[in-house]
């Protein structure tokens, strides 16, 4: 896993009215990601873009997007979100009848892979398919929402989660997502987290005055 600290901003937190300038102030700001939430209304409770928004914020930067599909059944997508221009592809177990099948699937695009955990659900949905993968994206909230509180029960999940990682010796980068702000940031970099996203924090203050990096505090003291 890469140990430096990658910074993905969820244009979820973004002004709608305004999406690509605020894709382009992001990559201005130093965004090392652009997360996409993709939401269905069916397997969490909120609507929010699809492939088309994607393929017209493609043209504004040559940044990563980072795509959460939290969408049910996932499979009837991948190859629309790939050609869309989504580089990472992550989905949730529970959104499949078969992970493998799906991981394949969005391997057959060149994409990245990501499997996403809700605060409740258990490594062992996961634990197989380390080998299979790019990314684990642990959410610190429940999926649907922008603005919602930091869960810092899954910190541990993340530990042990990154102690599998390393025990494996695989190159498999741990994401957190929800909550993300000046107070946690450094507890979940401890934890083992190298990919950090966070909206609301980002959006609340002027992206285009100072580096993202320097928004979150990730060069402080990590002790508790």
């Amino acid at each position: 896993m890469n140990n430096s600290i990658k910074i993905s901003p969820s244009i979820l937190s973004a002004d709608f009215s305004k999406l690509g300038s605020e894709v382009i102030s992001l990559e201005k700001a130093g965004a090392d990601y652009i997360h996409i939430d993709v939401m269905d209304g069916h397997f969490v409770p909120n609507l929010t873009i699809g492939p088309e928004v994607i393929k017209k914020l493609r043209p504004l930067t040559n940044k990563v997007f980072d795509v959460h599909l939290m969408i049910s059944p996932v499979d009837n997508f991948i190859k629309e979100f790939a050609k869309a221009g989504s580089d990472i592809i992550t989905f949730h177990p529970e959104a499949t009848h078969d992970t493998a099948k799906t991981i394949e699937l969005i391997r057959k695009e060149n994409k990245k892979v990501g499997i996403s955990l809700k605060p409740n659900s258990s490594i062992d949905l996961i634990e197989n398919y380390l080998e299979q993968i790019d990314l684990v994206l642990i959410m610190s909230v429940e999926p649907g929402f922008a603005g919602q509180k930091f869960m810092p029960q899954v910190l541990e999940k993340t530990k042990n989660l990154k102690e599998i990682i390393d025990k494996k010796n695989l190159n498999v980068d741990i994401e957190i997502d929800g909550g993300i702000n000046f107070e946690n940031c450094n507890k979940a970099k401890k934890a083992g987290a190298n990919i950090l996203v966070s909206g609301s924090t980002i959006f609340k203050v002027n992206i285009l005055a100072k580096p993202l990096l320097s928004l979150l505090p990730l060069n402080a003291s990590t002790k508790d």
